[in-house]
């Protein structure tokens, strides 16, 4: 039997430059990503949006950084599979750090929701290439931990963006989330490609790579790709729908004192470092990937529930009560890499990529059918409508999953 690696190892292989630098791509892509929610107000106000617009321009904007990055998702994910991973990590931050800085110059509406939807293309490549990459190059052993700690130290540039945004012009925003992408670059260059990729690439030329279209053609890895998508709804309702319109929820409440949108978003994603941490550890200890997503759906239930149930409460508690949901959601890169793992190395990348896009991507039909049932029931029985149903399509899709932890993914899927 050979002898257990010695925590010095485990260290030095955690902490590799594919891991460390895939953290710091994640910590700007949600920098960027967050942007829209944090400076929502402020940036829609100073481009002479009426303030009995401000949600329903907010959803537009959402909604096109939303497509871009569906859109981007499927050309980012093939791109990886058929020419490597780190085509994918060098291509989406440089063209999401250029529209980034664009967005500073915006003066226009329209202007800002093309910029978002060029965003949101070039964002989508950054988790899923990061998330495959560290997946393959990690031992089945470890990188759980790997993927613990990219989402860890990531989801910190939303909280980042948060403090930014009360200290400087939303402008400058966007301009700092751009210069830190542009920066990222020159790190990039240390991290070498996926060895487990190379080998299938030279070993089975005859292997048809990326082929989105395969994912559809046979019932069962459609299934299980739907699965995949499904269990991550509850994370964008409440990123998309009870964060991103906290101030308007608070209102309806009967808050006291003020509940800033910047303040919301950091604080949950406070909570999300917590839970990302604790989802991605109790994984390797439990050695299981499906009971603690189980688990933290439920607790996402147990704080969604006390989100509602807080009328006539003081904006303390209520942003306690988003720091709760954040660290509820953390099962983030958790359910990510229960997609990469699912699939073989000629398609890992395309199912990485394209379903965390997929599943912001439906933050469009989750704020839609908010905003109809808001219209039709109110804002807050409308919101746990749609809330509901996120919720029961994530258990529903968990249940039917094949359990990945400790899985070897040297193997490629069949035509």
């Amino acid at each position: 039997m050979p002898p257990s690696p010695s925590p010095r190892s485990t260290v030095r292989e955690i902490l590799q430059p594919a891991v460390v630098v895939g953290a710091l791509g994640y910590f700007v892509d949600i920098y960027d990503l967050t942007l829209v929610a944090i400076l929502r107000v402020p940036s829609l106000r100073d481009l002479g949006v009426p303030a009995d617009q401000l949600v329903d321009s907010g959803v537009s904007l959402l909604n096109w950084q939303m497509i871009g990055m569906l859109l981007g998702g499927i050309f980012f994910g093939v791109i990886g599979d058929r020419i490597g991973r780190l085509t994918v990590l060098f291509g989406s931050i440089l063209l999401y750090s250029l529209a980034n800085i664009a967005n500073g110059f915006v003066t226009t509406f329209e202007s800002y929701l093309v910029l978002r939807f060029i965003a949101g293309f070039g964002l989508a490549g950054e988790l899923g290439g990061s998330i495959t990459l560290v997946s393959e190059v990690l031992s089945k052993e470890r990188r759980a931990y790997g993927t613990a700690v990219v989402a860890t130290i990531g989801v910190m540039g939303a909280v980042v963006g948060g403090l930014v945004a009360e200290l400087v012009h939303w402008r400058t925003s966007y301009f700092i989330g751009g210069g830190l992408g542009l920066a990222l670059l020159f790190l990039r260059v240390s991290v070498a490609e996926s060895g487990m990729f190379s080998q299938m690439k030279a070993a089975a030329p005859h292997v048809k790579r990326g082929d989105f279209l395969s994912l559809f053609t046979r019932w069962p890895r459609f299934s299980k790709y739907a699965r995949c998508i499904l269990i991550g709804l509850p994370s964008w309702f409440v990123v998309g729908v009870l964060v991103t319109f906290s101030p308007e929820f608070a209102k309806a409440l009967r808050i006291s004192g003020e509940v800033k949108a910047a303040y919301a978003v950091s604080i949950l994603y406070l909570g999300l470092t917590f839970g990302d941490l604790a989802s991605g550890l109790l994984t390797q200890w439990m050695g299981s990937r499906r009971k603690v997503v189980l688990g933290f759906i439920l607790l996402t239930v147990a704080w969604t529930a006390a989100y509602f149930l807080s009328a006539d409460a003081g904006s303390r508690w209520f942003y306690t009560v988003i720091f709760g949901l954040g660290a509820g959601i953390g099962y983030w890169a958790v359910f990510v890499t229960i997609g990469a793992e699912q699939f073989g190395t000629n398609l890992r990348s395309t199912v990485a990529t394209t379903v965390p896009n997929f599943v912001r991507g439906a933050v469009v039909p989750i704020t839609l059918s908010f905003k109809y049932c808001k219209d039709q029931f109110g804002l807050l029985p409308g919101a746990m409508i749609v809330g509901g149903i996120c919720i029961a399509l994530a258990l529903w899709a968990l249940h039917g999953l094949e359990e990945t932890h400790g899985k070897d993914l040297d193997y490629f899927e069949p035509a």
